[in-house]
């Protein structure tokens, strides 16, 4: 089993969500999140009137908001799931994110106490 975490821009989120479920993914986690990258933030990425003490010098972000996804899936399921969130979200533009794929060693369902692939299916 394999975690996949993705950085993605917001205005991808809905459609990321919606390509994975009908493809059979539709368990994930999201969340809210701000960072940046080695761009250093900048505020042309952003289609949103910015608060002054959110920039800094030159035209760039303390952070920039983003959504971060976390799901785990089977090991011949990473190449798929990893190329439908490139997919989704490749706009060509500084930004378009990261993914990450790390190991997972064991899962456990809590309810059922399922354990390994069982666990996440």
């Amino acid at each position: 089993m394999k975690e996949i975490v993705a950085i993605i821009r917001p205005n991808k989120m809905t459609r990321t969500k919606e390509v994975l479920a009908v493809l059979g993914f539709p368990a994930m986690t999201a969340c809210k999140v701000l960072g940046r990258g080695k761009q250093k933030g900048l505020a042309g990425e952003v289609s949103f009137e910015m608060r002054p003490e959110l920039l800094q010098q030159e035209g760039s972000l303390k952070y920039i908001p983003k959504r971060l996804i976390s799901l785990v899936v089977n090991d011949e399921d990473v190449s798929l799931v990893v190329e439908i969130i490139m997919r989704v979200n490749r706009t060509g533009e500084v930004g378009d994110g990261r993914i990450f794929v790390c190991p997972v060693d064991q899962a456990v369902r809590v309810r059922t106490q399922e354990e390994g692939k069982e666990a996440i299916c």
